[in-house]
C-alpha cells in the first residue's frame, strides 16, 4: 500500500491511498482499514503471478491492477481514473434539534447544495438538494446546533477508470455501501479480471457496463 505520489516498484498491482489519515480536515470517512483489507485481498489473490503468467512474464507500470481510496469526495487519490475507486462520503439530513440560523452550513458548503428557509413557526431550517450534495459530511461538522447530522456513512464504489490512450472516468456504482460490501465488490472484480484478462488488459477494457461484472 502506497501513499499517492509515492514511487514503487512495479509488482503487478498497487492500492493507494490519500493523505487523509495524516490529519486532513476534509475526512469524511476513512478508508484506512479498507485500504489495508483489500491490500491483503490482492496478495491473496496472487495478481503478479496471474499477470507473468498472461504477458510472458515481463510486467509493465500500465499492466498494473490500481485500486485507490479517498477519504472524502475531494478525491486527491484521483480514484475516478483508477481500475476501481473508493471514496469515503457521509450523507447529511436534518434533524430533530432546532436550527440557529447561523448560516455556518450554507456558508461551509463548496457545491451550494443547502440554503435555509422559513418555517411556519418563524424558525428556519436547513433545505439539502441532494442533487448537489457530495457527501463530503463539512456540514454536519459545522453545524452548532446538531440539527444537520449524519443519515448514511459508507463507501462510494467507481470501477473502471484509466488514462493512456484512451482514458476513461470510471463508472460509479448506485448508493453507498458498507466495508463489507466494498470487500465483496472488490472480490468479484478480481474474479471477473481473472477470468476475462489477456496479454495484461487492463480492468476497464473488459467491460461496457459495471452489469457484466456481476451478472
Amino acid at each position: 500500500m502506497t501513499k499517492t505520489g509515492q514511487k514503487k516498484p512495479v509488482t503487478g498491482y498497487d492500492v493507494s491511498v490519500c493523505f487523509g489519515s495524516k490529519g486532513c480536515p476534509h475526512v469524511a470517512l476513512s478508508t484506512a482499514d479498507l485500504a489495508r483489507k483489500l491490500t491483503f485481498l490482492l496478495t491473496q489473490a496472487d495478481i503478479p503471478g496471474f499477470l507473468k503468467s498472461s504477458t510472458n512474464g515481463k510486467i509493465r507500470p500500465h499492466h498494473e491492477l490500481r485500486i485507490v481510496l479517498s477519504d472524502c469526495p475531494n478525491a486527491c487519490s484521483r480514484p475516478q481514473i483508477a481500475d476501481i475507486g473508493i471514496i469515503g462520503a457521509v450523507v447529511p439530513g436534518v434533524g430533530d434539534a432546532a436550527c440557529t440560523g447561523c448560516n455556518a452550513c450554507v456558508r461551509k458548503c463548496p457545491d451550494r447544495a443547502i440554503r435555509l428557509t422559513d418555517t411556519s413557526d418563524g424558525n428556519k431550517t436547513p433545505v439539502i438538494d441532494m442533487n448537489l450534495c457530495q457527501r463530503c459530511g463539512q456540514c454536519v461538522h459545522v453545524c452548532p446546533g446538531r440539527t444537520l447530522e449524519p443519515v448514511q456513512s459508507g463507501f462510494r464504489i467507481l470501477l473502471g477508470g484509466r488514462l493512456g490512450r484512451h482514458p476513461r472516468l470510471a463508472t460509479e456504482m448506485p448508493g453507498l455501501h458498507s466495508h463489507d460490501q466494498v470487500v465483496a465488490t472488490v472480490e468479484t472484480c478480481l474474479n471477473y479480471y481473472k477470468t476475462h484478462s489477456r496479454n495484461g488488459q487492463r480492468f476497464s477494457h473488459l467491460f461496457s457496463r459495471i452489469d457484466q461484472v456481476f451478472a
